[in-house]
């Protein structure tokens, strides 16, 4: 699946339909991991222990949103992609891109938030870089950032671990991050009292671990929210993945704002959730775990049935939806760019 257009759209880093077309047949061919399976993190072994490490940039706009800013952002954001794979985060490293112009008020602010942030999850900041861009080439503050944890559990937390008949469970509400970024940019007329879902997982994982779910995947729904994580995980593992529409929770205030804009409220971007997959044995004792740290947590669906003949990339309707009357239709991803600049 080559890239289809002479030039780079926002919409190929929205976590749809371009984002995957760029990553399938772009940087997949180039860099693709030995089973082919792209995850949150990659595992490292090292003698006596497993390593995860993950790398992430951030370029929200505004830099300051309702329920967080980009410091933090750029640290939950890396210490949820290792929690994917059930690691306890260590360190990460930062680096900065500022623009010329950029007050220096705003600057103390973020680096303040991933200071606190980097504390409250029991990571180090190590190792950086900074780096100034001329006035109009940099939209304030880029930040990339990468991290390493450690594995301490023989779980094997990956697609490839999913099996039909598996549960499959929201840590969450959804929407609220993409609807706090919606009514921050006051050029879109929109206005909200939501605040972003932004938090880290880690600590939700390791309970979930150490209760002994035998949690088989993991994903946190950020570019491309619920449908762009669900469709990933199918694919990869080869499987269906039937969603019950009216079990997926979601705040009134984010339907309607994406019934206001016309979006679709499960491809919006989250900071704070995940999707479990584990087997129906454990569904209940983990929908609990959840519930604890959010109370709007559900089972929203489960998987059906796993074929490993099929091709991967070419898995038609990996999800699917079912309504209240038992119709079901395919889970489709956005072609184009909901929302630009979102984390």
């Amino acid at each position: 699946m080559a890239p289809s257009h002479e030039t780079v759209l926002l919409a190929h880093g929205g976590g749809g339909r371009l984002s995957q077309q760029l990553i399938e047949g772009l940087l997949l061919p180039a860099f693709a991991p030995a089973d082919g399976v792209l995850h949150d993190a990659a595992l490292l072994n090292s003698p006596g222990q497993t390593l995860a490490f993950t790398t992430d940039s951030f370029v929200v706009q505004p830099l300051v949103f309702p329920g967080g800013d980009i410091g933090r952002l750029a640290v939950f954001g890396s210490v949820n992609d290792l929690a994917m794979t059930g690691a306890r985060p260590v360190a990460l490293s930062l680096g900065l891109i500022l623009e010329e112009g950029l007050a220096m008020s705003l600057l103390k602010r973020v680096v303040h938030s991933i200071r606190a942030a980097a504390d409250a999850c029991g990571v180090a900041v190590i190792t950086g870089d900074t780096k100034v861009v001329e006035r109009g080439k940099g939209d304030g503050i880029f930040i990339n950032t990468s991290a390493i944890g450690v594995v301490e559990h023989p779980l094997r937390i990956h697609p490839s671990a999913v099996r039909a008949s598996d549960a499959v469970l929201v840590s969450g509400d959804l929407g609220r991050h993409g609807v706090a970024i919606l009514a921050a940019r006051e050029e879109l007329g929109f206005r909200s009292s939501l605040e972003s879902d932004l938090a880290p997982l880690h600590t939700t994982v390791q309970e979930l671990i150490s209760s002994e779910v035998e949690v088989h995947c993991l994903r946190d729904l950020t570019r491309g929210g619920l449908a762009s994580a669900s469709d990933e995980i199918a694919r990869a593992a080869c499987c269906q993945i039937e969603l019950e529409e009216a079990a997926i929770p979601l705040h009134p205030s984010v339907n309607g704002a994406c019934n206001l804009l016309g979006l679709d409220p499960l491809s919006m971007a989250n900071e704070g959730r995940m999707i479990v997959i584990c087997p129906e044995k454990d569904s209940e004792c983990a929908l609990k775990i959840l519930q604890k740290h959010n109370p709007h947590a559900r089972r929203i669906g489960v998987v059906q049935q796993r074929d490993i003949q099929r091709k991967r990339l070419n898995h038609d309707h990996s999800v699917v939806l079912r309504n209240n009357l038992g119709a079901r239709r395919p889970l489709d991803l956005q072609r184009g760019e909901q929302l630009p600049r979102i984390c």
